[in-house]
């Protein structure tokens, strides 16, 4: 049928919404997993909303959703860092103020039961000390969850690809936010992580913007 638009009726309901909240439901979109900005400028671009104003406001809201992820996630990893540097000094301590202690003559003052003369060291090395490192499983039993799956996918990407590579193909394993969540994890810079998922979440909002207001093109002129 010439000039079928399956479309008219959220068309015509998005229409009746001030055009100046538009872009802020498309932007409040964006914000959220799994819909993201390609997704949200998707929608807005079938909804009738100009393509540039709903690849822009799409963008934006995932982009912020993003950046707060990332400053929260590299504090959280900065807190555990600084909880597990205290325990390894105050480990490291322990004997040295054992071996202080006057002992009777010919007898040795042992650091603790089996542990020696020596501090003892850290119990398992940070497996997220960069971004080069091979993720550590927890088990012998394989990730089952979509999350997990996605997340080593991610990491093997970050492995192969660094963090440029890892971003841009990101979102065919996870949603940006867990994208960059897991990348500050795993211990890349968080102004990296920003500057890469920017320009992913960038590349991505463009294409599905284009593919949908050339779908709208197409099916409303055939």
């Amino acid at each position: 049928m010439a000039g079928f638009n399956p479309y008219e009726d959220l068309q015509d309901l998005v229409a009746q919404v001030p055009e100046l909240v538009q872009p802020l439901i498309v932007a409040f979109a964006g914000a959220i997993p799994y819909i993201e900005g390609e997704g949200s400028a998707a929608l807005g671009v079938l909804a009738g909303i100009n393509p540039v104003v709903a690849g822009v406001s799409g963008a934006a809201g995932n982009i912020i959703a993003v950046v707060l992820v990332v400053l929260l996630s590299s504090r959280a990893r900065g807190a555990v860092q600084a909880r597990r540097a205290r325990k390894v000094a105050a480990d490291a301590g322990a004997p040295v103020a054992a071996r202080a202690v006057p002992a009777g003559a010919g007898t040795t003052v042992a650091a603790g039961p089996g542990t020696g003369a020596g501090p003892r060291p850290e119990a398992e090395p940070d497996a997220t000390a960069g971004p080069g490192a091979e993720p550590q499983p927890d088990g012998d039993a394989e990730p089952t969850t979509r999350k997990a799956k996605g997340q080593k996918r991610l990491r093997r990407w970050l492995v192969r690809f660094g963090v440029p590579g890892a971003s841009l193909l990101g979102p065919l394993a996870l949603p940006t936010h867990l994208t960059a969540a897991t990348l500050v994890a795993s211990g890349v810079s968080k102004n990296w992580v920003i500057l890469w998922q920017v320009i992913a979440i960038v590349a991505w909002t463009t294409v599905l913007t284009l593919a949908a207001a050339g779908f709208i093109t197409a099916i409303t002129a055939a």
